[in-house]
């Protein structure tokens, strides 16, 4: 009997060249404009978001598991058990589900719990912020973002074909002339900024909002589970909930998941269906994956001693990297900026703390602006005593070598500290 090519030991196979068509001049004269130059000069050749393998001995705070809900015993088995019975499942767009499907049971569950009457899961957090932009703005309705809103937001703006007006970041004065210049519209913050860790001055805000007849949208993504009661966000800490028109959140953070969700009234249900692309145009996500939701979701309200812990962290590194002379000044919780400035002495000091087995993140543009690279440190509330004393002694180490009170960041608080005096 004749075999194919497939019944043939994997060694055997031969194969094919690869040969790629050439790309186009004005694809290599972008590449060679916008990129090319960050590579040789300011990277030297190395890709800048990659560091050295790091053991298991590091101290990692890369991730945005604040609560360290990973592997916990009752999602684990909540995923086994969906992957075992689930084998009917369809794979389709979440538009097709109907009612009785248990993605709408954990969308139905996370609105009670942040206090909405209606949300949508979703892909992930981008596409909850895309998707619910694109719906809930037009060409007629301007968008005003906070200067470090998450760049999801931006592009669900730009998706909207909205007309976009940047406010100065946690400045509801800025923002106050920019809505008498043009017009109500649609507000659009941050609760936590996820790169800085600043909180949102929700209140201040949301006065302007009501006082020019706008809407606002709040993105949770790094106070959901971690502020407030149960963890159900910033607004329910603040008693805001009511004041607000949308809340969003990425479920890749608290939930150590990947998803998204969005808020919106119930009358809005069918409308966002049929209206946003993301949701249209994404298939929804697994059952074992949304069984795991829905039982981080439960994890997470019963977490209240993980996020005193957490709180407790952020406060003790907070001081001790502030005693060190790094400037963190513009942030306050769990998420830590070391600002270096150029994307070269962000590189050098990732390369500093990873040497001594400490792992954060380099942030740069279009994550941040041009010349504010960073090094971000994110907690949890799993840090151990040891971690956090090896955590605070390297700091020391490395703020002689690196020098973080001369760093732009630094100076800036300077002058301002000497023209407010």
């Amino acid at each position: 009997m004749q075999t194919s090519f497939l019944d043939q030991p994997v060694a055997q196979l031969v194969p094919l060249p690869v040969v790629e068509p050439g790309l186009s001049l004005q694809l290599q004269r972008r590449i060679a404009r916008e990129f090319t130059p960050r590579w040789e000069q300011q990277w030297g050749g190395k890709f800048v978001l990659h560091g050295r393998v790091v053991g298991s001995e590091a101290v990692r705070l890369d991730g945005n598991d604040y609560l360290a809900v990973t592997g916990h015993q009752d999602i684990v088995e909540a995923q086994i058990a969906a992957l075992r019975q689930n084998n009917e499942a369809v794979v389709q767009s979440g538009v097709f589900l109907l009612g009785d499907h248990p993605a709408h049971a954990f969308e139905s569950a996370v609105a009670q719990w942040i206090g909405k009457e209606d949300g949508y899961l979703c892909q992930s957090g981008y596409a909850a912020n895309m998707g619910l932009l694109q719906i809930i703005a037009d060409e007629q309705t301007p968008v005003y973002l906070d200067g470090l809103a998450h760049m999801s937001l931006w592009e669900g703006a730009r998706a909207a074909k909205a007309p976009a007006y940047a406010f100065r970041h946690n400045d509801p004065e800025h923002l106050e002339r920019q809505l008498q210049t043009h017009g109500p519209g649609v507000v659009v913050v941050d609760s936590v900024y996820s790169t800085t860790g600043a909180l949102c001055p929700l209140r201040e805000i949301l006065d302007v909002v009501e006082r020019y007849n706008s809407m606002i949208v709040v993105d949770e993504s790094h106070s959901l589970g971690t502020h407030g009661p149960k963890g159900a966000g910033l607004c329910a800490e603040l008693g805001v909930t009511q004041r607000v028109h949308f809340i969003t959140a990425s479920l890749a953070k608290a939930f150590a998941g990947r998803a998204g969700f969005f808020s919106a009234p119930a009358s809005m249900r069918y409308y966002t269906l049929i209206s946003s692309f993301p949701n249209i145009f994404s298939s929804s996500l697994l059952p074992h994956e949304i069984a795991g939701l829905a039982a981080t979701l439960g994890v997470i309200q019963r977490s209240d001693e993980a996020r005193s812990k957490l709180h407790a962290n952020t406060r003790r590194l907070r001081e001790s990297l502030a005693d060190a002379g790094f400037p963190i000044h513009q942030g306050t919780e769990q998420i830590i900026a070391l600002e270096a400035g150029q994307e070269s002495a962000a590189m050098v000091l990732r390369d500093e703390l990873e040497s001594r087995n400490v792992v954060g993140s380099i942030f740069c543009a279009p994550a941040t602006s041009r010349n504010r690279a960073m090094v971000r440190l994110t907690l949890n509330s799993a840090l151990t005593e040891s971690e956090l004393g090896h955590v605070e002694r390297v700091a020391r180490e490395v703020a002689a070598c690196v020098k973080p009170w001369e760093w732009p960041i630094a100076k800036r608080a300077r002058a301002v500290d000497k023209s407010s005096h």
